[in-house]
């Protein structure tokens, strides 16, 4: 069994390189990057191996990958669900929080990189897929999952999706700070969005089956930053028995016996931003035996059967692994962009003063 153990300063170069390389290996010339070879492209995903790539110091490559993003978005902001050869293969929607990781991506870019050429060339495509999100956000503070290409906008919000939001919203207030726009209204709806995220359970998962057996809705209030301190440790441990199969990883689903790599490495995110390190190291030394002589790495495993499944290594799982490398080990200057909120002095005023009226109002 293959356990990697990880401290601050250890970054495994030597190790990692190679699922650096089978990210920019399944780069297009246009700078699309692939699932995996014949794959297709999403834009969430999409984001994820540019934030790989840059963590590997692949910046050119990156950068690649996020002027595709910008030819392929829409004029009002947003982008399809997926691409394949130049083409759309999913028109039927813009899902938001697809929308909204471009921030996110751009913004961790930037902290790598400190190329303000690069962060005010990308601002036009930040703000339009922001404004894009936030013109879908309910009265009370929720963000709509999707616009339909065919019925419009698809009133109902993902926990999973809006905690992703939220950290993107994060990552947009401190671009425009930057780059001295004025973040004020995106400072208020991300308020509001933590508001209903923190507040309004009744507001998420109205018209479909709940989604609380996915590991996602567990964790990623923590990995977004809306749930923080104690409160994000008592959240993980009371269903740490549910989702952690010990020696493992983490189950995508709770009736499922399938663990994920991608989703332990968004764990251990979640377990660094709630202050437990060991538990994040730990959890992170279990995947490598689902790595790849090429570096990449498995999906995931059913573990009654003994099996790899799907026979799939996408890229996304593969800047997974690197994401929480770099948090682990505090390689790059973005290591700690999933695993604390940093918000601007200037901003977190205004944002208290939000957080107050709100509660004040409810």
């Amino acid at each position: 069994m293959t356990r990697m153990l990880l401290s601050r300063g250890s970054f495994p170069e030597r190790l990692l390189r190679p699922t650096v390389d089978y990210i920019a290996a399944q780069q297009q010339s246009d700078g699309a990057v692939l699932w995996f070879e014949g794959g297709h492209i999403d834009p969430w995903d999409h984001v994820e191996a540019a934030m790989g790539l840059a963590i590997g110091g692949r910046l050119d490559a990156a950068e690649g990958a996020y002027a595709w993003l910008r030819t392929m978005q829409r004029e009002d902001g947003g982008w399809y669900a997926a691409y394949k050869d130049g083409a759309v293969t999913d028109d039927t929607r813009a899902e938001t929080n697809f929308v909204a990781y471009a921030a996110t991506g751009v913004w961790h870019h930037f902290l790598i990189s400190q190329d303000r050429r690069f962060l005010r060339d990308y601002w036009p495509m930040l703000q339009a897929a922001v404004d894009f999100v936030l013109a879908l956000q309910a009265p009370s503070g929720e963000i709509y999952w999707a616009l339909d290409s065919r019925t419009g906008v698809s009133r109902d919000a993902l926990v999973t999706g809006c905690s992703s939001i939220f950290k993107s919203l994060e990552c947009a207030i401190n671009a425009a700070v930057e780059l001295g726009e004025d973040p004020g209204d995106w400072i208020s709806a991300r308020a509001r969005l933590g508001h209903a995220l923190r507040r309004r359970p009744d507001r998420f998962d109205r018209t479909w089956e709940s989604k609380a057996r996915f590991s996602m809705d567990w964790f990623y209030p923590i990995l977004g930053g809306v749930v923080e301190g104690d409160h994000a440790r008592r959240r993980l441990a009371a269903r740490w028995e549910v989702f952690v199969e010990p020696g493992l990883g983490c189950r995508c689903v709770a009736d499922r016996p399938w663990v994920t790599v991608a989703e332990s490495c968004e764990l251990t995110l979640a377990l660094l931003a709630s202050g437990n390190r060991r538990s994040a190291s730990e959890v992170f030394s279990w995947l490598h035996d689902l790595r790849h002589e090429d570096g990449s790495y498995w999906t995931g495993y059913v573990f009654p059967d003994e099996a790899i499944w799907p026979e799939e290594r996408p890229t996304w799982t593969a800047a997974a692994i690197l994401l929480a490398a770099d948090a682990l080990t505090g390689a790059t200057a973005a290591s700690e962009l999933f695993t604390r909120v940093a918000l601007p002095e200037s901003t977190q005023e205004a944002q208290r003063l939000h957080q107050r009226n709100l509660l004040e109002q409810s």
